[in-house]
């Protein structure tokens, strides 16, 4: 991988990791469209590290938020164990924090449990990737007609967690896109588009996390040596598109629906079956 190819990659992963429209599904095709000379596995431990740069960026971003939470949680457990505070008095930061365990739990397990089928080629599949992009575009339409939109961050509870939570499992499934697929379980589950947006960010930090770390360790041994170096710049350029990114979608869902994504990932589902029915794409 040159330094170009990881910059390009950074950039693409940087503007899709948060939108939703499926960063896979364009690391892939910008993979092909480059023509990396990486196996399945190799391509997997790439798109994994340069993820740990949309990480930093959600930390960034979400300082404040992450501070709060953090502090309340040991805090608020703290007076728990002591006898100063009771079961219902935990603050709402300290609440969020065990809502953002509870979400992230799902995909852990069926993550750790289909690990070597999400390294694989399935996870790379054009077949898989386009129908996942048609799929959800669907799923995210109905959820934006149905749902009431009136749950705000305060009032976000067990119900939520467990809805966005199990929809980040979709997101193992190549070109269904994590944020994509929470944002839909928040929109079912009744929240406001800015709130489920803001839990889903919230939600992503231990997904790309484990999956950026331990695939960093894989790269170690699956990548061509020197590589790191490049992947290294690619993570940066990652993470500062991935920062414009999150800064955008907060403010567009405040006054717009998903609709242009819902469109742009029907339109590019759609190309994508045609050229694999008209033989001019392979799905693999």
């Amino acid at each position: 991988m040159t330094l170009l190819q990881a910059i390009l990659l950074g950039i693409v992963q940087g503007l899709t990791e948060f939108i939703p429209i499926s960063s896979t599904a364009h690391l892939v095709m910008a993979s092909r469209a480059m023509s990396l000379a990486l196996t399945p596995e190799q391509l997997t431990s790439s798109i994994a590290v340069i993820q740990l740069g949309t990480l930093i960026a959600v930390l960034i971003y979400f300082a404040g938020d992450i501070w709060n939470i953090s502090i309340a949680f040991v805090r608020d457990h703290l007076a728990l164990i002591t006898g100063g505070k009771d079961r219902r008095g935990l603050s709402h930061d300290a609440w969020l924090g065990w809502l953002v365990v509870i979400g992230s739990l799902p995909v852990a397990v069926v993550g750790l449990l289909f690990k070597k089928q999400i390294e694989g080629t399935f996870t790379k599949n054009l077949w898989v990737i386009a129908t996942m992009m048609v799929v959800i575009a669907v799923l995210l339409a109905v959820a934006e007609l149905v749902s009431k939109k009136t749950r705000s961050m305060e009032q976000l509870g067990l119900t939520d967690a467990l809805a966005m939570g199990f929809a980040q499992c979709l997101a193992l499934i190549p070109g269904s896109s994590r944020s994509g697929s929470t944002i839909m379980g928040g929109l079912f589950a009744g929240e406001t588009r800015e709130t489920a947006a803001r839990f889903s960010f919230l939600l992503s930090i231990p997904a790309i996390a484990a999956s950026g770390l331990l695939e960093m360790k894989e790269a170690l041994h699956r990548l061509p040596h020197g590589s790191l170096a490049t992947l290294a710049v690619g993570t940066i350029v990652s993470g500062i598109v991935g920062y414009a990114s999150i800064w955008f979608l907060l403010r567009f869902l405040k006054t717009h629906t998903t609709g242009v994504f819902i469109g742009y990932r029907l339109i590019v589902g759609g190309a994508i079956l045609i050229m694999l029915l008209s033989g001019r794409l392979s799905g693999l």
